[in-house]
């Protein structure tokens, strides 16, 4: 199965970043590859791959047709709002 995400509201930089880890396709190679950035690139790959892992849940829960979450809205927008 193939998931395709989009992240709203990344600069040029943070598509980039997203793009490289998006193509790594073990973690640990991720992990690796973020602990090679400069600190401000490393929060924003952190940040960015917190945006993925809510991306992948909402499409997730789209495509099984789960519509009627309130609690979990409303954790997932709080999450995007300091983010």
């Amino acid at each position: 199965m193939t998931v395709e995400i989009k992240l709203a509201g990344l600069n040029a930089r943070q598509k980039v970043l997203a793009d490289i880890m998006w193509s790594i396709e073990e973690w640990t190679d991720v992990e690796q590859f973020i602990a090679t950035l400069p600190k401000r690139e490393r929060a924003e790959c952190e940040s960015i791959v917190d945006l993925m892992k809510m991306e992948l849940v909402e499409s997730y829960r789209k495509g099984m047709g789960i519509t009627d979450t309130p609690d979990a809205n409303k954790v997932i927008d709080r999450f995007r709002l300091t983010k």
